[in-house]
């Protein structure tokens, strides 16, 4: 770490928490944005490692009619089934992880000074948080996440608050935050705590840059 000029933050919550709103502005800001994402649809394409052990797991019915992987259906199998959940994970986190780092490192050796945030929903279920140097947690009560999630996909109440259950609960991953971001209230709430996060975040790193 000692050759990088940026401090490597976590950004996590939980299902329609808002995280893409506080990524939105976080990049805003200058801060460097790593979408895990992002990195999972990288590493499930076809001809991918990744790829080839999801189908022979998983069957050609996870597959679209013209070869690629239907994340819709194989997200409704894994979200229905914790073990299976579990499984996917084992393939997809490691290369996932090798992509993040082969990022770190092209920033490293473009000499990036600031903030770069791995926006992850599973962080901490993951154990990832712990290779983090500073851990941002994007909350919202459940009552909230519910009329977000149906708002955004449509599903019925039942199916929301099964996904939401089938995470762990937003509350007990802030115990383990450095930075508690609420977006319970209106977006001008929301942005007005990351810019202090982002800017307590940035003291941190110029003091770390003085030592």
């Amino acid at each position: 770490m000692s050759a990088r000029k940026f401090l490597v933050v976590g950004l996590t919550g939980g299902i329609a928490t808002g995280k893409s709103t506080v990524s939105d502005v976080l990049r805003r800001l200058g801060a460097e944005i790593i979408d895990a994402d992002r990195l999972a649809r990288d590493v499930v394409e076809p001809g991918q490692p990744a790829f080839a052990t999801i189908v022979e797991e998983f069957g050609p019915g996870v597959l679209n009619a013209d070869g690629t992987l239907d994340r819709k259906k194989l997200g409704a199998i894994v979200f229905a089934a914790p073990e299976r959940r579990k499984r996917l994970e084992a393939i997809t986190h490691p290369a996932i992880r090798d992509r993040f780092l082969a990022r770190l490192e092209e920033l490293a050796a473009q000499g990036f000074r600031g903030l770069v945030f791995f926006d992850a929903p599973v962080m901490i279920e993951s154990g990832t948080y712990k290779n983090m140097e500073r851990l941002v947690v994007v909350a919202t009560d459940e009552a909230t996440q519910a009329e977000r999630l149906r708002a955004r996909d449509g599903a019925d109440e039942a199916e929301n608050r099964r996904r939401i259950a089938s995470q762990m609960p937003v509350a007990e991953k802030a115990k383990l935050a450095d930075y508690v971001i609420d977006n319970s209230g209106d977006r001008e709430a929301t942005v007005e705590q990351v810019r202090r996060v982002f800017a307590a975040l940035m003291a941190e790193l110029k003091a770390r840059a003085a030592e």
